[in-house]
């Protein structure tokens, strides 16, 4: 039998009498590759947030079998402050080594690792002003890992980053995936999440769909995307998507 990394039960959460999401029910198991895609405004953020203990206040049953690492939407790190791309790696450490401990020789090595397995070794002592969007994103992907989480979660990783970055990106969690980690990704990359993500989660306020990805149907997409789009084609695979504005 499959294991069960997050458990998700009657799950609601509102602000200022608003609902941000409503009674969302979901299970993700061991080695999944789930793909969350909704309109903006969909609450696909703020799940993530109560996933990862951001927000507190909802109603209903979570529970979370592993350690989760996350890669955010913006990043808190002010790009003009002086500090080297291998620091920032080592901020993952935090919790296992504490704020104001000294980090170990092991801890710069296995940052030099994590960051020759995403291609970026060459940016270990760059101050992290100078890297490009793609450099810094994989970056704050090598943070995330260098803690070896069981479960990744990343928010939207290939924004402000050129095509070539994009695909690397994937290709790395594709090749983490295979190696056993689950991963839950947030994107607007409808075509990009059918084609990776073995399981997709169509979200807006509540739970649509939940399905394996060859499964998925334009008529899925319809029910969280009726007012943003205008046709939705799917051509085998993956799904193409086509805007009023295109």
């Amino acid at each position: 039998m499959y294991e069960k990394m997050i458990e998700v039960k009657n799950l609601n959460y509102s602000v200022d009498n608003s609902d941000i999401l409503k009674f969302i029910n979901f299970d993700i198991y061991k080695n999944d590759f789930v793909g969350i895609i909704g309109p903006n405004g969909a609450g696909k953020s703020t799940l993530i947030k109560i996933l990862i203990g951001e927000i507190e206040n909802y109603t209903g049953e979570i529970k979370i079998n592993g350690k989760i690492g996350y890669v955010p939407q913006k990043d808190e790190i002010d790009r003009e402050f002086p500090i080297r791309a291998f620091e920032v790696v080592l901020m993952g450490l935090y919790n296992e080594v504490g704020l104001f401990k000294r980090f170990k020789k092991e801890h710069y090595k296995k940052a030099k690792e994590i960051m020759k397995m995403l291609d970026i070794e060459y940016i270990y002592n760059r101050p992290v002003g100078k890297l490009s969007g793609g450099e810094y994103q994989r970056l704050i992907l090598a943070r995330a890992l260098i803690g070896n989480p069981e479960i990744l979660i990343l928010d939207e990783p290939e924004a402000g980053v050129d095509s070539k970055s994009q695909s690397k990106i994937y290709n790395i969690l594709e090749d983490l995936n295979k190696k056993g980690m689950t991963i839950i990704l947030i994107s607007h990359d409808i075509s990009m999440v059918v084609k990776k993500a073995n399981t997709i989660m169509c979200l807006n306020k509540t739970l649509h769909c939940h399905k394996n990805s060859v499964e998925m149907t334009a008529e899925d997409l319809k029910k969280i995307y009726s007012e943003d789009l205008e046709l939705l084609i799917h051509i085998n695979k993956p799904l193409k998507v086509v805007s009023r504005n295109d």
